[in-house]
């Protein structure tokens, strides 16, 4: 089972996230299976799913290089997936510190969101 999301309702979409191995980056799985930087170009999976495709991608996580994979539950809005939890919204969309200390990367997200 999905430690970090097992009360999932059966009814809604997941996406599945990691952190890159290499920088330690927040990424998200797309629809080709491969790990994109943004949340907007996650692929959501109906979480009646969501338990065969964490195993998939545990169990090649290291090949992947990646770490911590996990199912996130969003919500379709008009201006694409949105993290239910506060948690998964920070992580999604950036850093809850003035903008005066986001990185210089993470601008590029909201540009593009």
């Amino acid at each position: 089972m999905d430690r970090r999301n097992n009360r999932r309702d059966e009814q809604g979409l997941s996406v599945v996230t990691a952190n890159r191995l290499l920088d330690g980056r927040i990424v998200w799985l797309d629809a080709q299976g491969k790990w994109q930087l943004f949340i907007q170009q996650a692929h959501p999976f109906p979480n009646a799913e969501m338990e065969q495709v964490l195993a998939r991608q545990n169990a090649k996580a290291a090949a992947d290089e990646v770490v911590g994979v996990y199912g996130v539950q969003v919500e379709q809005i008009s201006s694409g997936l949105l993290p239910i939890t506060t948690r998964e919204r920070i992580r999604a969309l950036g850093p809850s510190v003035h903008a005066e200390f986001t990185p210089a990367w993470q601008a590029a997200q909201h540009a593009s969101a």
